[in-house]
């Protein structure tokens, strides 16, 4: 089976020590990206860990696929132990750091203790170096990249950078990378800050000699041939349909259509569009590059789920002003949807929907935690009750856009996602909406008979998050392919993703989680029996806990 290659290294950011360790096993089991992370985790993160403590992890893992030149392959991941949700959590982030990631020579790099001084980690083949960087307290990602340029020559793709909203432990900031693109839902970021880390670049010339079969050539290749409508509107081109179908969650989740849609779709976008976007390596070139020269305002995206939470969700229907919105996020370095989302919460609140300048005022107090700002920074679960609204979550992560309540096997995924309410855990809305082709289509109607399924592509999910592959390549990577690319029959590889659910379940499991937590703030059809079979079907107990025996290796 195809795997990375390389040691882990763990950094003690708090005693200035390294140390390489040999996980060839792990690689050789779980390829590398999510599920070697989450092996790792379960070994060497203590169960009962604070997220903010010492002890608490950030591993930042890459798979075998970035050896290659495929498109759909310039991704990697994230993990630690979540401050929004309790829970382990991985995250996975685009853009161009994942090259030179590899080219450290390692295939794992870990972070662990907490500094007494703000810093900079700097990694590379040649070793590990620790900048104390008082200036930078409180600076923006930008700011950051700026100052990491001009003092060494390090591009923003080298860096993965934490803003305001991570030094200050806002529960969902992000870690950035390439300027704007984010290791995004759950609020690694923080965890990354409460270790006093405020950068973290990546550099060598040390990639592993990792032999990647031709079929990544005739992918790359359709990658860039194919004419799809991602290319010009990205994720976005799905609002128009999620409207018609009464699937686009608006004003705080009260209704599920937005008679203001035009003003913020994926024409809307496309019209702000001013040159093509992309991740290492992709001919895809999906990412939406966007400006407002009348305004000033620069950024990327706003991709579908921003467009909701800063968009349709707050009662604001100008792209510009969700464009204005979604750079802000960048720059403080918070995840868009749970900022938007929780912002959302507050105008329910205080009936202002539609208010885009109390919307950045609030953006801006919560990455600094100043004012409402700082009870905002906590997040939908621990804030709704105080502002006296719906709790709009699943184990405290607030929803995407993708509407449960009519694409109902989307909501049982939300439900049971180890990760919480979040649509790429096993994008179950992928094979439910209208327009689907035949052979893949799904009933969004009811939750029964569906946990097999649901099962299938939360698996598949984990392999290509293990691999390291986008789940943009949906359209490309056939078992077949991934046969093909990973020399292992197909049933092994989706083992794989399998096995990485099921121990952070079970990591999860030590954390107290248990069927009480797979719920959801609004009823579906038959969703306990759904519930059950889901659990029979994973081998896990009525309770949705993992038995000791089936924990795996």
């Amino acid at each position: 089976m195809l795997h990375t290659k390389g040691p882990l290294l763990s950094i003690a950011v708090g005693k200035r020590e390294t140390n390489a360790v040999d996980i060839s096993d792990v690689l050789e089991s779980y390829i590398g990206g999510r599920g070697v992370a989450t092996r790792l985790a379960h070994e060497r993160i203590p169960y009962d860990v604070d997220p903010y403590g010492s002890e608490n992890r950030v591993l930042f893992t890459t798979g075998p696929m970035q050896a290659s030149n495929m498109s759909f392959t310039g991704r990697m991941n994230c993990t630690a132990v979540s401050p929004l949700t309790d829970g382990l959590l991985s995250s996975n982030a685009g853009g161009f750091m994942s090259r030179h990631f590899a080219a450290t020579g390692n295939s794992a790099v870990e972070f662990v203790g907490e500094s007494d001084e703000l810093v900079v980690v700097h990694v590379s083949d040649q070793g590990v170096e620790f900048e104390a960087v008082p200036n930078l307290a409180g600076a923006t990602v930008p700011e950051t990249v700026e100052y990491l340029d001009s003092e060494h020559g390090i591009g923003a793709d080298q860096t993965a950078i934490i803003g305001p909203a991570g030094e200050n432990r806002v529960r969902f900031a992000s870690i950035m990378t390439s300027e704007e693109r984010a290791f995004g839902r759950g609020g690694l970021g923080a965890v990354l800050g409460s270790k006093n880390v405020k950068a973290v670049t990546f550099g060598g010339d040390s990639a592993p000699d990792i032999e990647i079969p031709d079929e990544q050539m005739e992918i790359h290749r359709e990658a860039a041939t194919d004419d799809h409508i991602m290319k010009e509107q990205g994720t976005v081109a799905v609002m128009d349909l999620a409207n018609e179908v009464s699937g686009l969650p608006s004003y705080y989740f009260s209704e599920q259509t937005f008679e203001g849609v035009e003003g913020i779709n994926g024409s809307a976008v496309a019209s702000k569009k001013y040159k093509k976007g992309t991740c290492s390596s992709c001919a895809f070139a999906c990412k939406l590059p966007t400006k407002d020269d009348e305004r000033g305002i620069e950024t990327e995206g706003p991709e579908f789920e921003v467009a909701m939470a800063f968009g349709s969700n707050a009662g604001v229907d100008d792209i510009v002003d969700v464009m204005k919105s979604n750079q802000l996020c960048d720059d403080y370095g918070l995840d868009a949807i749970s900022a938007g989302n929780v912002v959302a919460s507050y105008l329910a609140a205080e009936d202002e929907f539609g208010n885009s300048e109390l919307i950045w005022d609030l953006v801006e107090k919560i990455a600094h935690r100043e004012g409402v700002g700082d009870t905002l920074a906590e997040g939908i679960d621990r804030t709704h009750e105080t502002l006296g609204v719906e709790n709009w979550t699943v184990k405290g992560m607030d929803f995407a856009a993708h509407e449960g309540r009519v694409l109902h096997g989307q909501g049982l995924s939300y439900a049971v996602a180890n990760r919480g309410a979040d649509h790429m855990y096993a994008t179950f809305y992928s094979v439910e909406y209208p327009l689907v082709p035949q052979d893949q289509a799904v009933d969004p109607e009811g939750t029964l008979g569906k946990a097999d399924t649901l099962i299938e592509r939360e698996n598949l999910m984990a392999l290509n998050d293990s691999g390291v592959v986008c789940k943009f390549s949906r359209d490309y990577m056939t078992p077949k392919r991934y046969e093909a690319l990973f020399g292992a029959d197909f049933e092994d590889l989706l083992n794989v993703g399998a096995r990485t659910v099921t121990l952070e379940r079970h990591f999860n499991n030590q954390r107290g989680f248990d069927r009480d937590n797979d719920r959801l703030p609004y009823e579906l059809p038959d969703f306990e029996t759904a519930l059950d079979e889901y659990y029979a079907a994973r081998g896990w107990t009525n309770d949705g806990v993992v038995p000791d025996s089936r924990v795996p290796p």
